[in-house]
């Protein structure tokens, strides 16, 4: 089929009335699918569900260094969990506080102390005239949501293929002394998969913050979670290429196993220069004495460490790859060539980004949902909820089976084909 873009008005409404009966027939199954977010399947929340049998009331509950993970201690968490999760990060154990289930959690309290007690003495961020932040787009919502709860100006940043335009980062950055932090997800990014480059991470850690409490937000939520094991990206440290580059206090960066036991009993951690973690620690030991380190004595139980942890990753990757490859397949076979969308075909982490002919998004979500398929809200991957295209939409496969998956990625192509079409018409 020739692309919508040549085709006259005749070839268009011959090809509307076509998807309309198929979208009535699918509207007629009355189904109900989620993709909305990255949520895990059941399946894959059955490979943890051993963890649960590994302390029991008969169990030894002590650490290596014979703590009592039942009583106060280890603010910053037990030692193996700790040298566990900084195996993950792959940052040194020094460097790292373990926290509790949610490393959003965490990023939500940095900004929070930042805005009321500055950054390592410097003047809170609640003081200053205006306070902004660089959200490379599409990006991750609820990074953004963090940043407008707290009436943070955020500015878009393009990202590309090997991750966000650095030479706009620089500009920012480098002269603008009201720019006090940029969101990153380096490692197969939310929603488009890309993994930054040596060369982006080395010019991050080059920076030279007009602003003295500038930091970089590193959430590297999807730091073991390859869909490939032949094709796995690897980033460089930040934490490490900023202590090269003379900048060691730069970076926060977080981590959590939200998706690799279990989402909202998982662990999670910061891992950030021994200066910044200091004035981290005045404010983390008056909010709490210690996080569940039963929790985290369970994890490392069951994990061992981090080699068992990433063998437990490649099962959950047989899951997740047939749900992804069943959305590319069905895209490539669908849409290729109509020139009315393209998709990324990420090697690791949660989502597809697709994105749609201009002005198209919001339609093509709405016409899911009257399908009874339920996708993330148009915008949601911009600032403000705001895409300026009205382009981008998310697609998490994670959730449903990859026969679910299969359906609802027909669905959303009728939508996506008739959207695109009542566009072209009205022009």
């Amino acid at each position: 089929m020739k692309p919508y873009m040549q085709m006259d008005r005749d070839e268009l409404l011959a090809q509307k009335a076509e998807l309309d009966e198929a979208f009535k027939t699918e509207e007629a199954k009355g189904l109900s699918l989620n993709m909305a977010r990255g949520k895990p399947g059941a399946s894959q929340l059955a490979l943890s569900m051993p963890m649960l049998d590994v302390i029991n009331g008969h169990s030894d509950m002590k650490t290596l260094l014979g703590n009592d993970t039942r009583n106060y201690g280890d603010w910053d968490g037990i030692g193996e969990c700790r040298q566990l999760m900084a195996d993950m990060m792959e940052v040194k154990k020094a460097n790292v506080v373990v926290c509790g289930n949610s490393s959003l959690n965490i990023m939500y309290d940095t900004v929070i102390r930042s805005m009321v007690k500055g950054v390592n003495g410097s003047t809170p961020w609640c003081k200053l005239e205006k306070v902004k932040f660089l959200c490379p787009v599409p990006g991750y919502d609820r990074h953004f949501k963090i940043t407008e709860t707290f009436g943070i100006e955020m500015v878009n940043i393009p990202l590309h293929e090997d991750g966000p335009d650095m030479d706009l980062v620089e500009q920012y950055v480098n002269n603008d002394e009201s720019v006090k932090g940029i969101w990153c997800v380096p490692k197969y990014s939310n929603p488009t998969g890309i993994s930054y480059s040596d060369e982006v991470v080395r010019r991050f850690a080059r920076l030279q913050p007009k602003a003295e409490d500038f930091r970089i937000f590193w959430d590297n939520a999807y730091a073991i979670h390859h869909l490939y094991e032949e094709e796995q990206h690897q980033i460089l440290n930040i934490l490490e290429e900023c202590e090269k580059a003379g900048n060691p206090n730069m970076v926060y960066m977080f981590a959590s196993t939200s998706k690799v036991s279990f989402p909202g009993s998982g662990i999670s951690a910061i891992a950030t220069s021994l200066e910044n973690m200091e004035f981290l620690k005045k404010f983390m030991t008056t909010q709490i004495i210690g996080h569940d380190k039963i929790n985290q004595l369970r994890h490392v139980r069951f994990f061992r460490n981090i080699d068992g942890m990433k063998e437990h990753m490649k099962k959950q990757a047989n899951l997740l790859r047939p749900k992804f490859e069943a959305v590319i397949r069905i895209l490539e076979e669908e849409l290729s060539g109509l020139g009315i969308g393209s998709w990324t075909e990420p090697k690791g982490g949660y989502f597809i980004s697709f994105d749609a002919m201009p002005g198209c998004a919001s339609a093509i979500v709405a016409k899911c949902e009257q399908l009874g398929l339920v996708l993330t809200g148009a915008g949601a991957t911009f600032p403000y909820g705001k895409d300026p295209q009205d382009s981008n939409i998310r697609i998490a496969p994670s959730f449903p089976t990859p026969e679910e998956m299969a359906e609802a990625t027909r669905m959303f192509v009728i939508c996506v084909k008739l959207a695109s079409i009542e566009k072209l018409l009205n022009a």
